[in-house]
């Protein structure tokens, strides 16, 4: 039997029956999802589970084909990434989308850069000044040491590059982070100073939605692990109060079997 799914009372950020097909597939057939505020949210399940495709979907960069997305409880369309970062919503996806030959500060302002005041900033010209000082106070503040904040974001290593990226969204998101397998391309050392950002990020009260393949780190970060399996939630489990094997078993269809 699968597990009983929880009321979505209280949720900051929810999917209810969500519909995405692509042609033929069906990427997402009546797909609910929710983000509590303050909470770490694990979403796992198998490869084309549509856990990309809800994720696209919340953060803006897909439109969905039915269902409803609630934000604080309210009806609301996300017809652009624009659109969810004005609610304080921020991806860090795979591929981390950073300008290599650019520092960390500039990274961190990408998009969104600081100008200079006066004639200078009706010319167009950035502060990087500002930008440098504003961006080693978001790095002190999540804990994390760049030694060299000169070096072109494609000179550092895979960890500091993933931290430069998580950073970037903490900075702007004022409500939730999703994180696309942010560990994935890591070591050991790299991936437990993420899951140490990442428990940096909560603590800061901001919710975090993790997509993750990697199950012992959702047992070490998580509060909640919602499971989607070929374009549906089966289950929501509290990470506290479930085994890896259930997990797993709600993942493959094991659970429903039984």
């Amino acid at each position: 039997m699968s597990p009983a799914l929880p009321a979505t009372d209280g949720a900051l950020l929810e999917a209810r029956g969500v519909e995405k097909s692509y042609g033929h597939v069906r990427a997402l057939q009546g797909t609910d999802f929710e983000v509590r505020p303050g909470e770490v949210t694990a979403l796992v399940g198998d490869n084309g589970a549509g856990k990309s495709t809800l994720i696209k979907i919340l953060s803006g960069t897909v439109q969905p084909d039915g269902g409803e997305i609630r934000f604080e409880g309210h009806p609301v369309t996300i017809h652009s990434p624009l659109d969810a970062r004005r609610m304080g919503v921020e991806t860090v996806y795979q591929d981390l989308a950073l300008a290599e030959d650019l520092d960390p500060a500039a990274n961190l302002f990408l998009g969104r850069e600081v100008i200079r005041p006066g004639l200078l900033g009706a010319l167009g010209f950035i502060d990087k000044r500002a930008m440098r000082a504003r961006a080693a106070e978001s790095f002190a503040t999540l804990g994390i040491d760049l030694q060299d904040m000169d070096a072109e974001v494609g000179m550092l290593s895979g960890g500091q590059r993933q931290t430069v990226a998580v950073s970037r969204a903490a900075t702007w998101a004022s409500r939730v982070i999703f994180m696309d397998e942010p560990t994935a391309a890591l070591g050991v050392v790299q991936a437990e100073r993420v899951l140490d950002l990442i428990r940096r990020i909560r603590g800061s009260g901001k919710s975090v939605v993790l997509i993750s393949h990697n199950l012992p780190q959702v047992f070490q970060i998580a509060d909640r692990i919602q499971v989607l399996r070929l374009g549906r939630r089966v289950a929501v489990f509290r990470a506290d109060e479930v085994s890896m094997e259930e997990v797993v078993g709600a993942m493959t269809g094991a659970a429903g079997e039984a």
